[in-house]
Formats: structure tokens, sequence, C-alpha cells
């Protein structure tokens, strides 16, 4: 299977592979989908890192209770895409490997536990422009293609 890439992988460094799971989940109208914007005004959309020997719904499932505290109907494959980057949280190179999701919003279970992650419901064209992972906003631009 060819994984479309996005950054460059440069000589010299190492970087950590790290598989992540994320929903793309729109409103009823579809005309607003949901994103996660950090404290430092960075957009993501919800989902994360694969711990352990979760699988993707285990992972979806409990990212999206940690960030939005929500159920969420996980539904359609959407694609997988690879992203280099160099993250200046960590200080450390990684090649993040996305999966995405088309889900469906759940009902509310409890507050958020990150407590610096928000959820906003923001134009498609919005998240593809501001969302801090390219593999991200390629996703969006994959999902609009086909709703």
């Amino acid at each position: 299977m060819d994984i479309i890439t996005f950054g460059e992988k440069q000589e010299g460094n190492e970087y950590i592979w790290r598989p992540a799971v994320y929903c793309l989940m729109f409103n009823n109208q579809k005309d607003r989908i949901a994103i996660i914007q950090t404290s430092d005004g960075k957009y993501f959309l919800p989902g994360g890192g694969i711990e352990n020997n979760e699988t993707h719904e285990d992972c979806l499932k409990r990212e999206s209770l940690e960030e939005m505290g929500m159920d969420i109907k996980i539904g359609e494959f959407i694609g997988c895409a690879r992203r280099y980057f160099y993250s200046t949280n960590e200080y450390k190179h990684y090649l993040s490997e996305g999966y995405f999701y088309l889900c469906e919003e759940g009902r509310q279970i409890s507050k958020p536990i990150e407590e610096d992650h928000f959820l906003k419901w923001i134009e498609p064209i919005q998240a593809i422009e501001n969302l801090f992972h390219e593999h991200q906003s390629w996703a969006v631009t994959e999902v609009l293609k086909q709703i």
C-alpha cells in the first residue's frame, strides 16, 4: 500500500515512529468539523497516539473521552498518511502515521480530561488551512470529496 507522506526525512536525524488515529467529525449540516485547539493556539483533529496494544477503535474512544469528554460512533475508514516533523514541545523528530476515520458525535459523558484541549467547530476550509499537521489537512480534503 502506497502511503502519502508529508514533510521530509532529514539525514542524520533519528525519527520516532508514532502511529496515531484521528476522527473527522462533522455537525449535522456538514458545514462544520470538530477540531481540538490547544492552549498554544494550534489546531489538531481529535485523536492521538496509539498506546500499548490498543485497537484503532479503542484509541479513538479513549482520545475522544480525554479531549472532548464525549463518546463517539466510529464509521468509515478514510485513509492513512504520514508526516515527518520535529516536535518543538518534546525536542524530538517524529514520523507520525495517521489513520483517519469518519466519526459521529455521541453523547457527552464528562468534562474533557485534558484541560489544555478545547473542542471547536469550524468550517472545513478553515481546518484545512490551519491544522498543524499536513496529513490531517489532507484527510479533511479527502473526506470532503466523499460527503
